[in-house]
């Protein structure tokens, strides 16, 4: 009865102990990994304090921002009267000479004054980030919640990258830890609380 009992024992424990060890919790990464993702960390810290520059930052560090265009508002009332005068039509009067329309294109600009600027913007400081371990990351935050691991918020780890607007089209952060994150602010590279309004359902981790 009692070797019978041993080999009841014994055949359980080995049932049991393959799923137990072979089971790594979500949470947690290959030691290799993790000192990849803290270098990661480590390299978006580097860059505190450095200008926002739209369309800044690469591989190599900051760089020149690029031209932002800006709608301007056009008065429709004033385009669409000739000369640009409302309220001169009254009968009687002979119309007004004709006046060479202004051109007013439907997408006019203005140059943006941050383009001079040497920075990162929001994916320009995560692309640099990454690149520091040899991983190549889209350009456009919108791009990058394409590529990876979605994990939901509550299986955050440092290094994984949070995302705003629909389907990550606005704005990419790296999640720090500790509620942290490193972003691309208007006033340049810093820490920040983790904002949760208008971010995406998942995160993206790049090293699982």
């Amino acid at each position: 009865m009692r070797r019978f009992c041993a080999l009841v024992l014994g055949l359980a424990l080995l049932l049991v102990s393959p799923g137990v060890a072979s089971a790594e919790p979500f949470n947690t990464r290959p030691v290799r990994n993790q000192q990849a993702v803290d270098y990661v960390i480590k390299r978006a810290l580097s860059q505190r304090g450095v200008p926002f520059a739209y369309g800044g930052g690469d591989a190599n560090g900051p760089t020149r921002g690029v031209v932002r265009e800006t709608p301007v508002e056009v008065d429709p009332a004033a385009a669409a009267i000739p000369g640009g005068v409302p309220g001169l039509n009254f009968p009687g009067l002979a119309p007004p000479a004709p006046v060479a329309a202004p051109l007013i294109p439907s997408a006019a600009t203005v140059p943006d004054p941050a383009a001079n600027v040497v920075g990162f913007d929001a994916s320009g400081i995560v692309v640099y980030a990454f690149a520091g371990v040899g991983v190549k990351l889209p350009r456009s935050s919108g791009e990058m919640y394409k590529v990876g691991q979605k994990v939901l918020p509550e299986q955050a780890l440092p290094g994984d990258l949070i995302f705003y607007g629909p389907e990550g089209t606005q704005s990419v952060a790296l999640f720090i830890g500790n509620a942290q994150m490193v972003e691309a602010t208007d006033s340049g590279v810093a820490v920040s609380p983790v904002r949760t309004a208008s971010m995406t359902p998942y995160l993206v981790r790049i090293i699982a």
